[in-house]
């Protein structure tokens, strides 16, 4: 099935996003209507990814023409189930060219993460590395590292431009060259600043004996990931981000020649081939299926297939320029509001370079003397336009405390006033401001958007 609008190609205008916004802009009319209709702006796409109609139709399409039953049998509600499940995971594979690697599908992409800290070998010998931008569903892992007496070490972050610095993951990773299972983990692309980051390091790490853990989550919405061509161990990826729907679904990819090096310490139901009650012993099924625990989403798990012709209907690398287009479109309107004391109105974290980063950027609004405006009040602002844009951490706390110049010691006088806290403690306690403003950009953004995004900054102009 294609989608009405794939081959509506249009005279080429002479800019980059000019080129496609026809395209897009007719696109968005078809597919996703409902933001005009009902006057949002939706600035939050890597929050969650809107889907397309054409998805949801064919999936309530599929769920209503026939009868399927759980796939863990043979008759022939069970086979249709089966059939259909599987020719998503071929789906997937192909997608990324993963013909080496087994696709685990999962309930998001931090069940996949907790698999690998779960499974992965952690013993007191063992080290955990990660770059300082990194999720918290990765970041956690290195709680399973200490409970096994292993050692957890961050690496360091450029304040600058906040991608990666190059001679401390150097060191961190030729520091322990005897040690067997160490795992050194990082984004593809940052949730919060949208760099990407250099995927050479992948190669590098495995050449030093490291298994890699590469978060792609917020990279492949809008970047291609060819694991022909760079080979991480373990890829988490979760599929609402790319196209929208369905919402509880993710994948871990296993390169198989590491499948065996992920020691599951427990059994469920659809993951053993055998088990006894009366000897309790079991044999752990030797496929995808062991890490699967229980009845895989049979009947949500075939929308990926369509979700995925969806994209590829468009092409990945169309969605990649197109979102580069907007982002330099935005960062030039962005650099043109000023106070008219010549201060800028708004601060943007991370490379000043477009092509080392994503359509994701992390900012906050500055008054006329340079302070910075508290982000809850900006955001309040705009819900009341109906822009959706998010603030706060993002999750990710390396970013959040590079940006805001937080030290370790002040971090650990926090952390030892007691076992709770909120947003509103930290700031009171610390005397630091915490947190930003995040705007993402996706297959659905058009530059109107971005328009009333800048017109709505514009209010805040000698504030």
């Amino acid at each position: 099935m294609k989608f009405n609008f794939w081959n509506k190609e249009k005279t080429l205008k002479k800019n980059e996003l000019i080129k496609d916004e026809v395209f897009f802009a007719t696109m968005r009319q078809e597919e996703f209507s409902r933001i005009d209709r009902n006057g949002h702006c939706y600035l939050d796409f890597t929050g969650g990814n809107l889907f397309p109609e054409s998805l949801l139709k064919r999936h309530c399409g599929y769920l209503l023409n026939e009868v399927y039953g759980n796939p863990h049998s043979e008759n022939p509600t069970s086979f249709l189930s089966t059939k259909y499940v599987s020719a998503a995971r071929q789906n997937v594979l192909d997608f990324f060219n993963a013909d080496d690697y087994y696709c685990v599908f999962t309930a998001n992409a931090s069940a996949s993460l907790q698999i690998i800290g779960e499974c992965y070998p952690f013993s007191a010998d063992s080290r955990f590395l990660l770059t300082a931008d990194n999720h918290n569903s990765v970041n956690g892992i290195r709680e399973y590292c200490k409970l096994r007496g292993g050692k957890s070490t961050y690496s360091l972050l450029n304040y600058e431009d906040l991608e990666i610095n190059i001679p401390s993951l150097e060191n961190d990773l030729n520091e322990v060259p005897n040690v067997s299972n160490k795992l050194f983990a990082f984004p593809a692309q940052s949730n919060v600043s949208g760099v990407k980051h250099n995927l050479d390091w992948i190669a590098y790490a495995q050449e030093r004996g490291w298994d890699v853990l590469l978060d792609a989550a917020a990279y492949v919405p809008t970047s291609r990931l060819d694991l022909q061509q760079v080979k991480p161990d373990f890829v988490s990826v979760s599929f609402y981000k790319i196209f929208g729907y369905p919402t509880g679904l993710g994948c871990l990819l296993i390169k198989k020649d590491k499948f065996s090096k992920l020691h599951k310490p427990w059994f469920a139901g659809g993951t053993v081939s055998f088990v006894s009650v009366k000897h309790e012993s079991y044999f752990l099924l030797n496929n995808h299926e062991r890490f699967e625990n229980g009845t895989v989403d049979y009947l949500g798990i075939p929308a990926i297939t369509f979700g995925l012709e969806f994209i590829k209907g468009i092409g990945i690398d169309r969605i990649s320029k197109r979102v580069k287009a907007l982002s330099d479109y935005f960062r030039v309107e962005i650099e043109k509001l000023q106070h008219t004391n010549g201060l800028p109105l708004l601060k943007i974290f991370g490379p000043s370079n477009q092509n080392a980063k994503g359509g994701t950027f992390i900012l906050n609004f500055r008054d006329k003397e340079d302070n910075v405006l508290p982000f809850f009040e900006i955001e309040a602002a705009a819900n009341a336009e109906k822009i959706s844009i998010r603030t706060g951490c993002f999750c990710n706390p390396g970013i959040d405390e590079v940006n805001n110049c937080l030290t370790t010691e002040d971090l650990a006088k926090y952390f030892a006033i007691g076992e709770t806290g909120s947003y509103k403690d930290k700031i009171n306690f610390l005397g630091k401001m915490r947190g930003a403003i995040r705007v993402s950009f996706g297959i659905a953004t058009i530059q109107a958007d971005i328009d009333r995004f800048v017109a709505f900054a514009k209010q805040y102009i000698d504030k």
